[in-house]
């Protein structure tokens, strides 16, 4: 999806450019066309020689060339490029950008870029919870700039916490998602008509008045379910917790909730007007069972929760599901994965089930890309690569019109 594309890298002064080699090389193994602008501070941290010889093309730093005078065209890399990709963005550059400031190459051609701009930032996590740098962040995203959210981990501080540049495997699957060429509607005509629940994100059960339990799951593959559904003509119930996501598909009902409870009585009330649905909401198991109004105090001593079990809404369903209806799920296991995941697609009285392992890099929550397994009856079993979360619904709706009768 990325072959021939021009692919403009731009690179700050953080300790996450060392990432950017690497970077750049999955692009040109992507059969892109890499260019590569940086800040002068960032040559502190990488030189441009390493990275002119990956992007083979010459890195540029300056307005101008000091040899010959030559005018490096912050308004010609702009209309070249078909996206511009700022990874690593400092905190300082995304406050210069979010501002208008326009004191190095790098940002006269962010200024000028008439292409997709995509934003990876890195930084400590203090320095990315500053409010000074979350309103930069929401300002870019008002721009129309893309936000390649930064990952969890240890950072060059020695702290832990978020704030690491997202990995370069990521970054690349996010580029594919957004300069994927759009679906066409009737790719799967069977689904055409149909009205088809899909569920997604987490659900957040409520301890006090500002507290929860809840999961990481950001509902970016149950958001890409529905909108490839809507794309083949299919009528979409989306159901989802509470995610940053909006669906954009008019085909698309959206119904958001916060807990499992409300979930389950939208589902409910959607499937027995439905010709299926695809669950893939990470649902709560347990939610406190006594939340209160207020919010709780720290006092001495440990604090003691008691905990019940949720609805479970796969099985509500599973047990109300008509032979013309079609019901799938998801699994994400960490061991004894195709066993879990058949057990569970018995149970759950499933036509089919998509397993994910946090065993595979790239999997999980809060990812651009997906690695799945689809399960099926009379033990069928497809394996696919680490795709795009976009891929990968295509992958499981084209399955879905493989066993609609």
């Amino acid at each position: 999806m990325l072959s021939g594309k021009k692919i403009l890298v731009g690179v700050t002064g953080s300790i996450a450019a060392y990432k950017t080699a690497a970077l750049i090389r999955l692009l040109i193994k992507e059969g892109t066309e890499v260019r590569v602008v940086m800040t002068p501070l960032a040559k502190e941290f990488i030189t441009p020689l390493t990275l002119a010889t990956l992007a083979k093309n010459p890195v540029l730093v300056d307005f101008w060339n000091p040899v010959n005078g030559d005018w490096n065209s912050h308004v010609d890399l702009g209309i070249w490029a078909d996206a511009y990709l700022i990874a690593p963005a400092s905190a300082n550059t995304m406050a210069k950008m979010a501002a208008g400031i326009a004191d190095n190459l790098l940002l006269t051609t962010y200024l000028s870029a008439r292409c997709p701009v995509f934003v990876a930032p890195a930084m400590d996590l203090d320095m990315l919870n500053h409010p000074a740098t979350r309103k930069n962040i929401e300002i870019l995203k008002s721009y129309g700039n893309i936000i390649l959210e930064p990952a969890t981990g240890e950072l060059a501080s020695g702290l832990v916490g978020k704030g690491r540049m997202e990995e370069p495997e990521k970054l690349v699957a996010a580029l594919k998602n957004h300069l994927a060429a759009p679906l066409k509607k009737k790719i799967f005509p069977k689904l055409k008509g149909k009205t088809v629940l899909v569920t997604a994100g987490p659900t957040y059960e409520p301890l006090d008045a500002v507290r929860f339990i809840g999961n990481y799951s950001s509902g970016k593959m149950g958001f890409a379910i529905a909108e490839r559904l809507a794309e083949c003509g299919a009528h979409v119930k989306l159901v989802s917790g509470p995610v940053s996501l909006k669906p954009v598909h008019h085909l698309i009902e959206f119904y958001p909730v916060k807990t499992a409870q409300e979930m389950l009585a939208i589902c409910l009330d959607c499937f027995s007007h439905a010709d299926g649905a695809i669950l893939s909401a990470a649902v709560a198991d347990y939610r406190p069972k006594s939340p209160v109004a207020h919010k709780i105090k720290r006092t001495p001593g440990n604090l003691i929760v008691e905990l019940v079990p949720n609805p479970d809404i796969a099985a509500e369903l599973g047990k109300i599901k008509q032979l013309n209806q079609f019901l799938a799920g998801f699994a994400l296991e960490t061991d004894h994965e195709i066993a879990n995941a058949q057990q569970k697609m018995k149970k759950k009285n499933f036509d089919f089930i998509v397993l994910n392992s946090l065993q595979d890099k790239g999997s999980g929550f809060n990812s651009e890309t997906n690695k799945i397994t689809i399960l099926g009856k009379n033990n069928k079993k497809i394996q696919f690569e680490l795709k795009s979360k976009q891929e990968a619904a295509l992958d499981i709706i084209h399955y879905l019109e493989q066993i609609l009768r």
